[in-house]
């Protein structure tokens, strides 16, 4: 696996680290415990780190130095693809022939580097595009800096390249076609997976939270339903008195990397129309915020808490850095509802989360979105970015003005929701692309040799 611009061993939620560096670790792990080894190469960002580092049995994450360590943007990253390459093919050297069977690139800047890689080695290039600078482009937020042309020469070039493209969505599969012009039979859907170990209504038995029983598979179907959205509820009650949020409140919860794509602007706008509606809200509404800057948000890091407070809302929002994936999880539960107002997802890896820690979503109705929730059912799709729109919606979750059960409703709808989207069968369906790629690898030499 290449993963050039972003470590899988750093922080998700600040800088370029969010929802492919979740996806590549625990894709490898389910990978390996398919039988299936994984190198992951991703570039070095901080001087004296190990060459090498095992992730979990059967998965290595191998640091390349190319380029200065520290203070190098994204953007300036295509300039170091050949001592990256340099150091790929350095790592592949000391391997015996054939060590590697196949290349899986992350993000474009890892596309190039492997589609060089697999001419070399002979073998099939599957890819994964995460996001696309032409779909991007087509939905920038308002002052947003429009992805390169150089980004958008790469990935078509990367695409016809491929051996497999793999895309999150049928929607992505869709865009690979109209705007790259993708050839559809080498494009394969795999929806991502989420820890359901750790994003649950519950933490996990063991853990230092406490804990609540969760109702057994043999129960009535009634009763479950019952018993989930008790747990549900007394979930929230524990994180809420952890976290230090209070018990009654509506809490709206942002979770991402801060920046204009991701829209969080949208959530603080729609917080001072309702305010502005009904001023009692005030002592009853937290909004959370928590993530980092990250892309063109790193140019202005301290925006969202200046708008924050141009708009009057500062005293209810609280901005947190981002934190661990199982204090995550307890920020999800804490939460009345998660929302997500992007301009553009390829998935949406966070409303999954949130859902299957039994907690509703609010989100614009782009990219993935549509696959992660269920409208009506397990949260609530918006249209466009209009903050008064996204205040009409917020307003139903208020436990005294609006609908005071339905978080509980949709929380254990969401939570049963998400069970569909375990990393096990994400894993077992990338194989089969593996599988089918190599496949026909095979074929072809065999035809070539063959005459």
């Amino acid at each position: 696996m290449l993963s050039v611009h972003t470590s899988p061993l750093h922080q998700p939620g600040t800088g370029d680290a969010g929802g492919m560096n979740v996806y590549i670790v625990e894709l490898a792990r389910r990978l390996a415990d398919l039988g299936i080894e994984v190198e992951i190469f991703t570039r070095a960002t901080t001087g004296g780190l190990p060459p090498m580092v095992e992730l979990a049995p059967g998965v290595l994450v191998r640091h390349v130095d190319a380029g200065p360590y520290e203070g190098l943007a994204k953007e300036d990253l295509p300039a170091q693809l050949c001592a990256f390459t340099h150091g790929v093919m350095r790592a592949w050297a000391g391997h015996r022939p054939g060590h590697y069977d196949l290349v899986h690139s992350h993000y474009w800047l890892s596309g190039h580097v492997g589609w060089l890689a697999a001419e070399r080695w002979g073998v099939p290039l599957v890819h994964a595009m995460h996001t696309m600078a032409k779909v991007k482009n087509a939905a920038l937020a308002e002052g947003d800096t429009p992805e390169p042309a150089a980004r958008v020469i790469g990935e078509t070039q990367i695409v016809r390249a491929a051996d497999r493209l793999i895309a999150n969505t049928a929607e992505e599969a869709a865009e690979l076609v109209r705007y790259y012009d993708a050839e559809p039979r080498k494009v394969a859907v795999v929806h991502p997976g989420v820890n359901l170990d750790r994003f649950r209504p519950v933490p996990v038995p063991g853990s230092t939270a406490a804990t609540v029983s969760v109702p057994m598979a043999t129960t009535p179907a009634a009763t479950i339903e019952r018993e989930a959205g008790v747990a549900a509820r007394d979930g929230r009650a524990a994180a809420r008195a952890r976290l230090g949020l209070p018990q009654d409140a509506l809490i709206p919860l942002f979770a991402g990397r801060i920046q204009p794509l991701k829209a969080p602007d949208v959530l603080l706008r729609a917080v001072a129309v309702m305010l502005d509606r009904d001023p009692g809200l005030r002592s009853r509404m937290v909004v959370p915020v928590v993530g980092g800057p990250s892309g063109s948000g790193m140019a202005r890091p301290e925006g969202l808490q200046k708008l924050a407070a141009r708009l009057g809302i500062a005293d209810v929002v609280l901005f947190r850095p981002p934190v661990g994936q199982e204090q995550l999880a307890d920020w999800y539960r804490a939460a009345s509802v998660l929302v997500m107002p992007s301009h553009s997802e390829s998935f949406g890896l966070v409303a999954i989360e949130a859902q299957a820690c039994g907690t509703p979503v609010v989100a614009a109705a782009v990219g993935g979105l549509p696959v992660a929730v269920r409208d009506g059912e397990t949260g609530f799709l918006v249209q466009g970015h209009d903050p008064a729109d996204y205040a009409r919606v917020l307003r139903r979750f208020d436990p005294v003005a609006g609908d005071g059960g339905l978080v509980t409703r949709m929380g254990t709808a969401a939570a049963r929701h998400a069970q569909s989207f375990g990393w096990d069968t994400a894993a077992a369906a990338t194989a089969e692309v593996y599988q089918a790629a190599m496949q026909e690898r095979r074929r072809l030499r065999s035809a070539h040799a063959h005459g």
